[in-house]
């Protein structure tokens, strides 16, 4: 509390204190700290739920990212590759052609898998 709450204002005058007011002021600290310390463990659960979601979070976004990095170069490398190998094909060159050996077939029978593209 402040030092403001307990400074008597000038110049309004102060009730000579009683045993009546005393108790009724004791009374109500005491019930109002008494119900606070029956409650004052929700606030260190509020804290340690408050620190627990912070840190999966944190987790959270560092995978995310991680993973996100992972796709970036990865489609950097698709791109480097498509634009390479299939960006205009070459008089000389034939076009790939799909192609199954029998241990490929058995392999992707009952799949739904295309055979290997081969240049």
């Amino acid at each position: 509390m402040t030092a403001a709450i307990w400074k008597r204002e000038e110049g309004v005058p102060q009730a000579a204190p009683t045993m009546t007011m005393y108790t009724e002021a004791m009374n109500k600290f005491t019930k109002s700290a008494t119900a606070f310390m029956e409650q004052v463990h929700l606030l260190t659960e509020a804290r340690e739920a408050y620190e627990e979601a912070i840190s999966a979070s944190t987790a959270l976004r560092k995978s995310l990212d991680a993973g996100d990095q992972t796709l970036r170069s990865l489609m950097t490398q698709l791109e480097q590759v498509v634009t390479t190998h299939f960006a205009e094909p070459h008089p000389d060159k034939k076009r790939p052609e799909i192609v199954r050996s029998e241990a490929t077939r058995a392999a992707n029978e009952g799949n739904g898998s295309v055979g290997t593209m081969l240049p």
